[in-house]
C-alpha cells in the first residue's frame, strides 16, 4: 500500500484541497446570503432593470430618470403578476369552497361502500386477519398524521420565509435602483483595486460559466413551456375544469428536482379511483406518463446541450450530493457547480491544478479529446490514399 501512497499522495491532496476550496466557497456564500440576502437579490434586481435603464440613458435621459422609470415598470410587472396570481388563486378556492360539499360526500358514500363490503367478508375470513388489519390501519393513520403534521409546519415555515423575503426583495429594488446610477463609478474602483487573481477568475466566470447558466435557464424554461402545454392540451381533451390552473401549477413543480408533476397528478389519480370515476383517472394517468416520458426524451437533449453535460445520471447524482450536503441551495447551486467544473476541464485548469502520476494513464482523464470531424477525416483518408494518375507521374518527373 505504501507505493499507492506514495504515487497518489500528490494527487489526492490537489483534490482535496479543490474540494475543500469549493466547500468553503459556497458554504460562506450560504451564510453571507443569510446576513445580507437583499445584497445578493439586488444584483438580481438589477440585471432586469438595467437594459431598459441603458436603452433610455442613450436616448437622454438622466440615468437617474432612466433608471426610476425601469424600477417602476418592474414593479407595476411585479404587481400585475401578484394581482393575477391572486385572483386565479381566490377564483380556485372558490370553486372549491362551492364543490367541497360535493367531494365530501362523494368520499362518505365511498368510505361506507367500502366498510359495508368489509363486513360482509370479514365472516369469511380465517381468526385475527381483521385484527392485522386495524393495526396495519392503525399504522397508516400515524403515518399520515405525522405526515399531515409535518405539511403543516412546512407550510408555516414557507409562509414566514416568503414574508421575509417579500422584504428582503423590496429593500433588494431599492438597492437596485441606487446601483445602477452608482454603477460606472462602482466599476472604476473595481477595476483599480481588484487583484489580478481576481479579475482573471471573474473574467472567466462572465466568459464561460455565466454564458452557460443562462443557457441552463433558457433550457429549464422550454422544458417548463413543454410542459405546461402537453398537460393543458389533455386536461382540453379530457374536458377539465381549471386546466389552465392546474397545468400552470404542473409546470411550476416540475422545476422542483425530485418532485415534479406525480406531486400534483399522483394524489388525484387516487382521488378518482376512490370516488369512482376510472375514466378520468385513467386518463390522467395517460397525460402523466406521456408527459414524463417526453421530458424523460427532450431533458437530456435541452438541458444537457446547454450545459455541456449530456449524462442524466451524473446530472442527477451531482444534485442528489450536492443536496445532502448544502440543502435546497445546494439543488439551486448544483448545475452552476457542475458547468464550472466542466468548463475548468475544457480550458485546462485541472489539468494544471492537479497532478496525476507519471506513466500511470494512456490518456489524462484531465484532458478532453477533441470532437472528430467526420467529413474533414473522410477527405483526408481520400486525400491520402488516391492514386496518382500516370499522366500526372510523367508531369511531375518532367
Amino acid at each position: 500500500m505504501l507505493p499507492l501512497y506514495k504515487k497518489y499522495g500528490r494527487t489526492v491532496f490537489d483534490i482535496a484541497l479543490l474540494v475543500l476550496t469549493v466547500y468553503v466557497i459556497m458554504y460562506g456564500f450560504s451564510q453571507l446570503y443569510h446576513v445580507a440576502a437583499p445584497v445578493f437579490l439586488s444584483f438580481i434586481v438589477y440585471w432586469m432593470i438595467e437594459p431598459l435603464a441603458k436603452f433610455l440613458h442613450r436616448k437622454g435621459l438622466p440615468k437617474t430618470l432612466g433608471a426610476a422609470i425601469s424600477v417602476l415598470l418592474f414593479l407595476a410587472l411585479i404587481v400585475a403578476a401578484f394581482f393575477g396570481v391572486g385572483l386565479i388563486i381566490i377564483s380556485q378556492i372558490s370553486n372549491l369552497q362551492d364543490n367541497f360539499p360535493v367531494y365530501i360526500e362523494m368520499i362518505q358514500r365511498e368510505f361506507t361502500n367500502l366498510v359495508l363490503f368489509i363486513q360482509d367478508k370479514s365472516d369469511a375470513l380465517p381468526d385475527g386477519v381483521m385484527e392485522k388489519a386495524n393495526d396495519y390501519f392503525a399504522t397508516l393513520t400515524g403515518f399520515l398524521s405525522k405526515w399531515v403534521t409535518s405539511g403543516a409546519q412546512f407550510v408555516v415555515g414557507f409562509l414566514s420565509s416568503f414574508s421575509s423575503f417579500i422584504t428582503n426583495f423590496g429593500i433588494a429594488i431599492i438597492l437596485a435602483f441606487f446601483l445602477s446610477i452608482e454603477i460606472e463609478s462602482w466599476r472604476k474602483f473595481a477595476r483599480a483595486k481588484t487583484p489580478k487573481t481576481l479579475k482573471l477568475a471573474i473574467e472567466f466566470m462572465r466568459n464561460h460559466v455565466f454564458k452557460t447558466i443562462r443557457s441552463y435557464l433558457k433550457a429549464q424554461l422550454i422544458m417548463m413551456l413543454i410542459t405546461f402545454v402537453l398537460i393543458y392540451a389533455g386536461l382540453l381533451i379530457l374536458g377539465t375544469s381549471n386546466a389552465f390552473t392546474i397545468a400552470a401549477v404542473c409546470a411550476v413543480f416540475d422545476l422542483v428536482p425530485l418532485l415534479g408533476v406525480p406531486v400534483v397528478f399522483i394524489p388525484w389519480i387516487v382521488y378518482l379511483f376512490i370516488i369512482g370515476n376510472s375514466s378520468l383517472a385513467i386518463g390522467l394517468i395517460v397525460i402523466l406518463a406521456v408527459t414524463m416520458l417526453t421530458r424523460q426524451l427532450l431533458e437530456p437533449k435541452i438541458s444537457g446541450n446547454s450545459i455541456g453535460v449530456s449524462s442524466a445520471y451524473l446530472m442527477l447524482s451531482f444534485m442528489l450530493i450536492s443536496l445532502s450536503i448544502f440543502g435546497l441551495a445546494g439543488v439551486v447551486l448544483s448545475p452552476v457547480l457542475l458547468i464550472l467544473l466542466k468548463e475548468l476541464l475544457q480550458q485546462g485548469y485541472l489539468q494544471k491544478w492537479i497532478h496525476l502520476p507519471k506513466d500511470e494513464f494512456e490518456s489524462s482523464p484531465l484532458v478532453m479529446d477533441p470532437p472528430v470531424n467526420k467529413a474533414s477525416s473522410s477527405s483526408a483518408e481520400s486525400t491520402v490514399h488516391r492514386p496518382i494518375p500516370a499522366k500526372d507521374h510523367e508531369d511531375s518527373a518532367k
